[in-house]
């Protein structure tokens, strides 16, 4: 908190930059406490056993890749492109993007989230919960099983939480910024 408070900035229409920390820039040791946080997180919270932690390309894939060495199983990143090296079908969503502008596509390999895995979603912000949504659309389409969502910072003023509720699974996050103030630089945050 104290690091979102110090080096975060406010920026037009409600979004908040921390490229010093998470979105551009990882401090490993910084990194893995977040993922040693959300797996003693989920673990308080019942989400047991995850066999696989998703995340959407690029700046989810730290502390999903954090989380993932805590749990001791691998993590799968959504591509937003698709390689030459991913012929033939795919598992595919779409999600809003507001720091980009338009819809972005996540794709997946289907065996790299094969049917009944239980799925863990780390992500860097939960705000609208579009892209949140479009990787619970990927687990859904593999026929998996989501376990839990978890956030390094939920903007609690956007309604991402409110799209998720009817998951019945736990949405964690490490830091909930309950205001973020234009006019003076101010952001009102508190622990997860």
């Amino acid at each position: 908190m104290r690091r979102i408070r110090r080096e975060g900035r406010v920026l037009p229409g409600g979004l908040l930059k921390v490229d010093g920390f998470l979105n551009h820039r990882l401090e490993p040791a910084l990194t893995l406490a977040m993922g040693r946080a959300f797996q003693a997180r989920f673990a308080a919270a019942g989400a047991t056993r995850p066999g696989v932690v998703l995340t959407a390309e690029t700046s989810g894939i730290g502390p999903a890749f954090a989380t993932a060495v805590a749990l001791d199983v691998p993590v799968v990143y959504a591509r937003k492109t698709r390689p030459a090296t991913l012929p033939g079908p795919v598992l595919e969503a779409r999600a809003p993007s507001r720091t980009k502008g338009g819809t972005t596509p996540l794709i997946v390999s289907p065996e790299l989230l094969p049917h009944g895995a239980r799925v863990l979603i780390i992500d860097d912000f939960l705000a609208r919960g579009h892209t949140i949504g479009a990787l619970v659309e990927l687990i859904m389409a593999a026929d998996a099983q989501l376990v839990g969502i978890g956030a390094v910072i939920e903007k609690s003023f956007e309604d991402g939480r409110a799209r998720l509720a009817d998951l019945g699974v736990p949405v964690l996050a490490l830091a909930v910024v309950e205001a973020l103030h234009e006019a003076d630089g101010r952001i009102e945050v508190r622990a997860g």
